[in-house]
């Protein structure tokens, strides 16, 4: 059987270009080497416990209506209703740093008044700088003019603190470049987090997934699980096939990677020159999880995410040590509006880390290095927000070394390489990526990536 395409690897870009493209009656394989859906937005059981592994919350959030927004455009396209994704809207978010504190919700304006409270001297700039963010197009796939953030930011708004703390949640939840971000990865994340808002779904991760995977399977889609590519057979310029884990060979007319851009040249046989050059993604987090025996607002919790510094000033890098103390992300996945309460609480703490020192650990030291750098993420934390220690009563951590070795990302770099692929194309002819690497971030943008690359490279 030859297929129309493959698609590599079952995340939600991999899933939503299966769909995208099955309705259209393409013959289509999505090839997954693991035995769980999901890549980076997968989920585990542990202790009869589903857990998370990516989501903190979906962005992109707009109430039922709105087709506009980037949400509706997934929905319109994949031919969900707003009902299906059971989306649970945030309470209240903050960016917390030691001198000021900004919340948000998803309601825009009461972001602008926070700044207008916390920055009055920067609130015109801030205003402006919304302006030039809202007439940005930052779905053009022309790579041509790349801006920095950086810069743009300081030519209206002149307080770094200021600038540090609209960085630090939109770095955090999407970017692979240390210390700066591309101006429209910047401006997709600012509208997805800050103009849109946050919401979870009922049932989490594995509900999203089995939503879109049944539907694939309904539409006479093809799904290969725990059995990845091996190679990716490209013979003079054109791929022919791809080779399983297993040996076995499928012939396609085309490959659509969601695996990464350098992870996916390194596939290719015959070797390609350009995969040697390419720029390898360094950042990574290492997050441990904590069920307590009670709701995170009895114990002071009652933010549903906090972006948050113990320094004046922000710095996103990858850090010297194991992992970096100084800032983080907490999150309360209680602190959402479900219609019923949780089962148990649940306190999320995520914080830069270094791939390459907890690679180099023996494995005795590793299993130590997690508990003591668990200890002091938490004493960092407790410094500003109530110890909640003794409430534990289930607690996990995965590290740089879990994300390699479950998504396959070198460094395990969760956001990939610094340099996006906005096109999608890559040297082969009809081998292209989507996902991470091509640059659509967040939950929603990656599944917008994937439907994206699908209707640009196959379906056009």
């Amino acid at each position: 059987m030859r297929y129309d395409t493959i698609i590599i690897g079952a995340g939600l870009s991999g899933l939503a270009a299966g769909i995208r493209l099955a309705m259209f009656d393409k013959k289509v394989c999505i090839v997954e080497k693991h035995s769980v859906i999901g890549g980076l937005n997968s989920f585990y059981v542990r202790k009869n416990r589903v857990f998370d592994v990516g989501l903190h919350a979906m962005t992109n959030f707009t109430p039922k209506g709105v087709r506009s927004s980037p949400l509706g455009k997934l929905l319109k396209q994949l031919r969900f209703s707003h009902d299906d994704f059971r989306l649970c809207q945030q309470d209240m978010s903050e960016i917390h740093f030691p001198e000021n504190s900004l919340r948000f919700t998803n309601d825009f304006e009461f972001m602008r008044q926070e700044v207008a409270e916390q920055f009055p001297d920067q609130i015109d700039g801030f205003n402006k700088l919304v302006e030039k963010i809202l007439s940005f197009d930052e779905l053009n796939l022309d790579d041509a003019d790349r801006l920095l953030s950086r810069p743009v930011l300081e030519s209206y708004i002149s307080d770094p603190v200021l600038i540090d703390m609209l960085f630090c949640p939109l770095m955090y939840y999407g970017n692979a470049r240390e210390g700066d971000m591309d101006f429209y990865q910047f401006v997709i994340m600012f509208k997805s987090i800050f103009v849109e808002g946050f919401s979870k779904p009922q049932g989490g991760m594995p509900y999203i997934l089995n939503l879109l995977a049944d539907k694939f399977k309904h539409l006479g889609g093809e799904l290969k699980m725990g059995n990845g590519v091996k190679t990716i057979n490209a013979k003079q310029g054109t791929v022919d096939s791809v080779t399983l884990a297993n040996e076995e060979e499928l012939a396609t007319a085309a490959v659509l990677s969601s695996m990464g851009y350098v992870e996916t040249l390194n596939c290719c046989q015959p070797k390609l020159a350009e995969a040697g050059v390419c720029e390898t993604g360094q950042v990574s987090f290492m997050e441990s999880l904590f069920v307590v025996d009670r709701e995170p607002r009895d114990l002071g919790y009652d933010k549903s995410i906090v972006f948050f510094s113990i320094h004046p000033r922000f710095d996103y890098k990858v850090p010297g040590d194991l992992i970096d103390i100084s800032s983080g992300v907490l999150c309360c996945s209680n602190n959402f509006q479900y219609p019923q309460p949780l089962e148990e609480g649940l306190i999320r703490l995520t914080n830069l880390a270094h791939f390459g020192k907890w690679d180099s650990l023996p494995r005795k030291d590793y299993i130590a290095a997690k508990k003591e750098c668990r200890t002091q993420a938490l004493e960092a934390l407790f410094t500003f927000f109530p110890d909640f220690r003794d409430n534990v009563v289930f607690l996990d951590s995965f590290t740089p070394k879990t994300i390699k070795k479950y998504t396959g990302h070198i460094n395990g770099a969760v956001y990939g390489s610094p340099q996006k692929i906005k096109n999608g194309k890559t040297p082969v002819k009809n081998l292209y990526i989507c996902g991470t690497d091509q640059g659509f971030l967040g939950i929603i943008g990656a599944t917008l990536s994937g439907i994206s690359m699908a209707n640009l490279h196959i379906l056009q």
